[in-house]
């Protein structure tokens, strides 16, 4: 086969993301956190970008390069009052009196010497003590042998943060721990140390350690919580007491001493720190009108250094070649960064505009208005595609005078109403909670019953979602929520 050249035409279309794109994309999604981090190491790595106020004049300055495609250096200012005003004049520094301040300080010693600190740094914890620091302290304090010792740090290391034992006696004896009498004395060991019910294999085993130590001895609530705890859990009170051949007032009192028990011993030692959310959008009422304002505190402001633009200015004649291509090539970068962001700030306030006109009736009457919300709605409304929407809701907070909300929140699918509007997913989970707590303790609501209610309210809606919401709602099923006394 004979090799030859051909020469082809072919139309094609596809879709190519400049960096430049790629960049606003990626600070587009980004929390406020996240983009302080991002802005933090792009001024270390750009020498361009600089955190500063500008002058009047370098603010003009910077408009005229930023309408610039690509830096080009303009002509040489060299006209000697230019050049002696960017000369550093170190005549005008007073050099005698800066050593004379020198030298007496030289004659009073005392005056620069180092005073001490009020606290100590080496007494200031990074974080609080959490559970494994605790029951080691008190290991270290206990009065063992070096075997049971290790056996209990062996133990101490397995016990999750709800102060649960997660190794068997097999597994324990599976690390070379094969003395029965040892590991039994390193675990009572264990179990004697505060919290109260530490180191218990599953909750019955948590709540009889803690009324052990409560010094609690009654045969019948060590009974209920040993061989009928599913009974119990599912509240099963008349059987429950009809088994044991009680009263129900003998069972009323083992349940008020059990739901004071505490099921999860380690939480007070939680080593979790709050982790506090700062808003990215205000919306403030002002009169009849819903103002929104972004929020950029820890943002450092950008700016294009006035140094390097006078660098770029000389010409590569002023800096080398090499050096002038490296400099506008961090110059474009800059730019990129500085108009992504400003386009990335345009882009929150016209979706949390577009937010606060659909969810108007939410704003002024509370959640039973919330009306529902998709990306589409949204993006249809502000000319915008639904991922870039989807990007702008993630991860972001908006502060209303109806509270702080992240911006998914007001974003539901809706349920059909009599009424011809439909009803938000969230207001219907609120009508929930709100029968839920109105009901009879004694003869709660099946969800039956409450798809009944809520239709007589004008909302159609079927027995199997009300289940699944109020499953979403962490609420239990009718059975759970009765009280026999």
């Amino acid at each position: 086969m004979a090799l030859e050249q051909k020469l082809n035409l072919r139309l094609s279309q596809r879709l190519v993301m400049t960096p430049s794109l790629q960049q606003a994309i990626k600070l587009l999604q980004m929390s406020r956190l996240e983009l302080q981090e991002v802005l933090n190491q792009e001024m270390v790595e750009n020498p361009i970008l600089e955190e500063q106020e500008e002058t009047e004049a370098e603010r003009a300055e910077a408009a005229r390069d930023n309408n610039e495609e690509a830096p080009t250096p303009p002509a040489v200012d060299a006209t000697p009052a230019t050049a002696e005003k960017d000369r550093d004049s170190f005549e005008e520094i007073d050099f005698n009196s800066y050593f004379e301040d020198y030298l007496d300080s030289a004659y009073n010693p005392r005056q620069y010497q180092e005073q001490p600190e009020e606290f100590s740094l080496e007494n200031v914890l990074t974080r609080p003590e959490g559970l494994p620091e605790h029951l080691n302290w008190q290991l270290s304090m206990a009065d063992a042998p070096p075997a049971v010792r290790e056996i209990a740090a062996y133990l101490i290391g397995n016990i999750d943060e709800d102060g649960y034992l997660r190794v068997s006696r097999e597994e324990i004896r599976a690390a070379h721990y094969e003395n029965d009498a040892d590991v039994e004395a390193a675990l009572a060991l264990v179990r004697s140390f505060d919290p109260a019910g530490v180191g218990a294999f599953d909750m019955p085993d948590c709540l009889l350690l803690q009324l052990r130590a409560l010094g609690v001895e009654n045969p019948l609530i060590e009974t209920i919580i040993r061989d009928h705890w599913p009974e119990f859990l599912n509240r099963q009170f008349a059987p429950l007491a009809k088994s044991l051949g009680v009263g129900m007032s003998e069972i009323q009192a083992a349940f008020e001493i059990i739901k004071n028990l505490e099921p999860k011993p380690g939480r007070k030692h939680s080593s979790e720190r709050t982790i506090y959310v700062e808003p990215d959008v205000f919306v403030r009422k002002i009169g009849d009108e819903y103002i929104i304002q972004l929020s950029e505190d820890g943002l450092p402001k950008l700016r294009i250094s006035a140094a390097y633009r006078r660098l770029l200015r000389g010409g590569n004649g002023a800096i080398g070649a090499e050096a002038a291509t490296y400099l506008k090539d961090k110059m474009r970068s800059a730019i990129w960064l500085i108009k992504s962001l400003d386009q990335r700030q345009r882009t929150i306030y016209k979706v949390a505009d577009s937010i606060v006109r659909h969810q108007r009736a939410f704003l002024d009457h509370g959640i039973e208005h919330l009306r529902p919300l998709v990306l589409r709605d949204v993006a249809n409304d502000i000319g915008m595609h639904e991922s870039t929407v989807s990007r702008v809701v993630s991860n972001k907070y908006m502060h209303t005078p109806r509270g702080l909300f992240p911006m998914k929140y007001f974003f539901h699918s809706g349920i059909d109403s009599s009424q011809g509007d439909d009803v938000s997913s969230l207001s219907i989970k609120n009508k929930i909670s709100r029968i839920v707590d109105e009901e009879d303790a004694r003869r709660p609501h099946s969800d039956a019953r409450i798809t009944q209610k809520l239709r007589a309210e004008g909302i159609q809606i079927a027995r199997r979602t009300v289940a699944k919401y109020r499953e979403e709602l962490r609420i239990p099923s009718s059975s759970q929520r009765k009280q026999s006394f």
